[in-house]
């Protein structure tokens, strides 16, 4: 069990260590937590350069829509041993005779039908920036939300330590009628050792919530990524907003919603790379040009070197006739794919609904929950004033005097957790709905 002076020892300890942290701490506000949090987080930085990769890919060369032009060098050489006999019957031999060949110029190749290919690709690049746009701003509402929610974790964490510091006080003043009332031989010893029992058992919860206090305040730095140890002190007030209306934050939903934009953004791009698959039954039409020097040098042959230099130009096109029955095989896995695509936007629909419906019946609770916890809090604190004085008064046990206590501290600790449930309620409500907003 723990000693009157150990206890006494970690009650300095912990009155110290909170003085400092209170006194030396800067203040961090809320505001100032969120845009830390936008400025350096990791994942909003990768979602930032995802967004403007998907960004630069939407031009028409990515589509396909431009001409390709390239020069083009080509150098060969050889050498050969060769004996010629002519017509007339003449031998004539040439050993290692260098043979050479240049050829050098610039190609065009410009598709100029695809089969409306280009132009889908085009309008699937698009799409796909403006998913990886809706993507960012979901990750940038996940993060604000995360860190929302354990700021005000910690403003919660903060009010159940000054409640345990409280019932500490109370316990302490217990232990002191205790031990006066010992003295003048009104109270047994066992009194005294109940009351020093439940004296450290305050003191034991107080050093697992501060315990439980510093962790949230490292997980809130590893969100804002900075130092895990950076001390910092939180503001003293939980305000819910009471006036989400459920018919709502419902019909925002079905228009902000991230998951809900995402899914609708797949069925289009599901339906792009059907047009995408069809294309290929239409002839590929394509003018090819393009400017050619070539130099060759022969000393075997009847020309024994040659320079030419022009302009070639042409038109290529292809069909698809028959490519055992693939195109068919494609065609019907894409109408499939947005099958599934329209199945996938409808579940999401549904789940996002249900997810709303839960937490609004949470945060609601929440509400009705805090206005009881209130007055429950004022109730339990004059209960537990009365009981004091009876106690010292010598009307009432150390027992009753517990319960009461205990009672208080309970009362104390629901209100805080209706508090931070309804909090919680409201912030994930308004990121469903992407309109989480930092005043």
């Amino acid at each position: 069990m723990i000693t009157k002076k150990t206890a006494f020892f970690i009650l300095c300890s912990i009155a110290f260590s909170v003085k400092v942290w209170a006194q030396d701490a800067p203040l961090l506000t809320l505001k100032d937590a969120v845009e830390i949090a936008l400025k350096n987080n990791y994942n909003i930085k990768l979602s930032q350069n995802n967004s403007t990769i998907a960004a630069n890919n939407v031009t028409t060369g990515n589509a396909g829509m431009l001409p390709q032009l390239t020069g083009d060098f080509t150098n060969s050489n050889s050498r050969q041993t060769t004996k010629q006999t002519r017509s007339d019957g003449t031998i004539n031999n040439i050993n290692n005779a260098k043979n050479s060949n240049n050829n050098y110029g610039v190609n065009l190749n410009w598709t100029i039908f695809d089969g409306f290919n280009m132009f889908a690709t085009y309008d699937q690049l698009k799409t796909q920036d403006t998913l990886s746009a809706i993507r960012l701003k979901d990750t940038i509402q996940n993060t604000v939300a995360n860190v929302i929610t354990t700021y005000y974790d910690l403003i919660s964490q903060t009010e159940q330590i000054k409640a345990l510091k409280g019932a500490i006080a109370i316990s302490r003043t217990q232990l002191h009628y205790a031990n006066d009332k010992f003295q003048v031989g009104r109270a047994s010893r066992l009194d005294v050792l109940n009351a020093q029992v439940n004296l450290n058992t305050d003191t034991a919860n107080l050093v697992t919530q501060y315990q439980q206090f510093k962790a949230i305040k490292i997980q809130l730095n590893q969100l804002l990524i900075r130092e895990l140890q950076t001390d910092f002190t939180v503001a003293d007030t939980i305000v819910v907003d009471d006036k989400l209306i459920l018919a709502e934050v419902i019909n925002s939903a079905q228009l902000q919603n991230p998951a809900i934009l995402s899914a609708q953004i797949n069925k289009r791009l599901a339906e792009i790379s059907l047009k995408q698959i069809r294309s290929t039954r239409y002839p590929q039409v394509a003018l090819t040009s393009g400017y050619t020097f070539s130099n060759s040098k022969t000393p075997a042959g009847f020309t024994l070197s040659q320079n030419t230099h022009g302009l070639n130009y042409g038109l290529t096109a292809s069909i698809n006739i028959f490519d055992g029955f693939n195109q068919n095989r494609r065609e019907k896995n894409a109408k499939i794919m947005m099958d599934n695509a329209a199945i996938d936007a409808k579940q999401t629909r549904l789940n996002i609904e249900a997810q709303i419906n839960n937490f609004f019946v949470s945060y609601m609770s929440g509400l009705d929950l805090i206005k009881l916890g209130q007055a429950n809090v004022v109730i339990a604190k004059k209960n537990l004033d009365i009981s004091l004085e009876k106690y010292k008064l010598g009307n009432i046990t150390p027992l009753e005097i517990r319960e009461a206590q205990r009672n208080y501290l309970d009362a104390q600790s629901k209100f805080f957790a209706a508090q931070y449930q309804s909090k919680l309620a409201e912030v994930t409500l308004k990121q469903i709905t992407n309109s989480i907003r930092i005043d």
